[in-house]
């Protein structure tokens, strides 16, 4: 996804793109961008193997040469990074910075760092022309270079994140790179773009000049509002936006009802409803493909289409979810693992996949073998070659209900208090989360705090809580869940299922320590609008993101 988008915010801003295919190119480039999505040492591993690496040092040696390093594009200039092979301490980079990148401490803060935050300017550089200053960027990486006396000359940009100020940008002569995104920072990210090659185009590239820093100044990360598109094939295998009440959607193929809550409603096309999301401020768009698939996800080009599509003009990140696992051709007897399904989704467009009833099933056979991980997982997989921040896990969870807190006794079901306003039936005050697969059809014996342990335990890097109870019902989020699993991880939690006004975005921030939340019925019928929350949140004191409209 992030080549893709990349190559996109390039072509539209009207420049035209040649890939670089064999390390003799780098001699003869005008101007190269290096996009970097996935671990440090896969990349460097990749290059060194291919021959990249001392055409890029001789490139980059005086640093005259237009370049722009994205992501782990920028962290591959430092000398090393502490993301190395197993056995070893660090990995060899480039070289060309001084320093070394290190991981974000998950006893300190939530890793990865995923989501929008400022920058603080330590130059004034013609690649910020078209960016104000207050606008937010998008980043996702949990690993980051810090700021040290040897490389203070290079920062451009710094972020606070944890309580640390790490370098969110770099730049000396005509080598810049940002941590952040640009291709997913919307049309901010664009501007950037334009900046760094217009600059590059008429030779201005090298005139940064430094600027007198206010270390008081601290950014922040915002809380991220997030749009879910339930898309399934209707009877004309198109594909369509359809949303359904307490997982209805998933269990039916009744179609008809248009409008009003009740039943099953086709919403509209996934590409459209997706732009129109896009330019009302949605921080990120998730695709759930809902769809049963008849033969696997390799075949399902429709979907991919729709990323592919998607991508071209939605400059947010996109997650995909369903079918993210390994499979086996009914007709051919071919067997795909996870991480040829997850590339195909990440070529098509998405920058993470969302991994639902695979999730359940690796947490169980984590926890039957005492903790022990075999690297066999989908998470696992896909993690180690994409890095943390690319896997997202789906929990459906469901209430049951007890009566008193010790009438469980399986230290697989951890049981959560609730609150009165959010009793049982019968007024009980405690359950537990039991979570589900297929589609909330197939309950197992285990909760939904005990899979989020093992998830992140085997490497996911973000975990879509969804609440089978409150979906549809639009009286807000499961606060009580929220809450019990945010406090048993360190990876980002997303709320999910309830959200029906304005308050239940800021009652949700306020009262668990989520990083995002997420709607979908309420956005696809217009009740509520993307820009209401925002200004709702504001109004209310929490953050949201600031955005460029032109």
């Amino acid at each position: 996804g992030n080549v893709r988008s990349v190559r996109n915010a390039i072509t539209a801003n009207g420049y035209e793109i040649e890939d670089i295919t064999e390390p003799s190119q780098i001699d003869d480039a005008k101007v190269i961008i290096f996009p970097g999505v996935g671990s440090y040492r896969a990349a460097m591993t990749v290059l060194e193997e291919k021959g990249y690496v001392e055409p890029l040092r001789r490139y980059l040696k005086d640093g005259t040469r237009p370049y722009l390093g994205i992501c782990l594009g920028m962290q591959t200039l430092f000398e090393s990074s502490e993301e190395a092979p197993d056995g070893q301490k660090t990995m060899e980079g480039l070289g060309v910075i001084p320093g070394n990148v290190i991981k974000f401490d998950e006893k300190e803060m939530t890793v990865p760092h995923i989501g929008w935050n400022g920058r603080i300017h330590h130059q004034d550089s013609p690649v910020f022309k078209y960016v104000n200053e207050k606008e937010d960027v998008y980043f996702v990486h949990s690993y980051y270079a810090p700021i040290v006396e040897e490389n203070k000359e290079w920062t451009l940009t710094s972020t606070n994140y944890g309580g640390k100020r790490i370098i969110s940008s770099v730049q000396k002569g005509a080598i810049v790179g940002c941590q952040f995104h640009p291709e997913k920072s919307g049309k901010t990210g664009l501007n950037f773009i334009k900046g760094f090659l217009e600059s590059v185009e008429n030779g201005t590239i090298g005139n940064a000049t430094p600027l007198k820093v206010d270390l008081s100044k601290e950014t922040q990360l915002v809380k991220r509002i997030v749009v879910a598109l339930d898309v399934r094939q209707n009877d004309h295998g198109d594909l369509v936006v359809t949303k359904g009440d307490q997982y209805d959607v998933r269990e039916n193929e009744k179609e008809g009802v248009v409008e009003g809550r009740g039943g099953v409603r086709n919403l509209g096309k996934p590409v459209s409803l997706a732009e129109r999301y896009y330019n009302e401020g949605a921080d990120e768009i998730a695709f759930l493909n809902i769809t049963s698939f008849r033969h696997g996800v390799l075949e399902d080009m429709p979907m991919l289409q729709v990323l592919e599509e998607a991508s071209r003009s939605i400059f947010v990140p996109l997650t995909v979810g369903g079918g993210i696992r390994s499979y086996t051709d009914s007709d051919t007897g071919k067997t795909w693992g996870a991480l040829e399904v997850a590339s195909r989704y990440f070529r098509a467009g998405a920058d993470k996949v969302s991994i639902g009833s695979d999730t359940v099933e690796a947490a169980e056979a984590y926890i039957a073998s005492g903790g022990v991980k075999t690297g066999k997982t989908s998470i696992e997989i896909i993690s180690h070659h994409y890095g943390a921040q690319a896997v997202v896990i789906s929990i459906d969870p469901k209430r049951v209900y007890l009566e008193k807190k010790d009438d469980c006794a399986n230290p697989n079901h951890v049981v959560v208090d609730l609150e009165e306003d959010q009793a049982g039936p019968n007024g009980e005050r405690f359950c537990w989360y039991q979570c589900t697969v297929k589609g909330g059809r197939e309950a197992r014996d285990i909760c939904a705090v005990t899979v989020s342990k093992a998830a992140e335990a085997l490497g996911a890097g973000e975990i879509m809580l969804n609440c089978i109870d409150m979906d549809g019902q639009c009286n807000g989020f499961d606060h009580a869940l929220m809450k019990a699993v945010f406090g048993a991880v360190t990876i980002p939690v997303i709320a999910s299922s309830g959200a029906g006004n304005e308050q239940h975005f800021a009652d949700v921030f306020n009262a668990t320590g989520v990083q995002a939340a997420l709607a979908a019925g309420m956005f696809h019928r217009k009740e509520v609008e993307i820009d209401a929350v925002k200004q709702h949140l504001t109004k209310n004191g929490i953050p949201s993101r600031t955005w460029s409209h032109n």
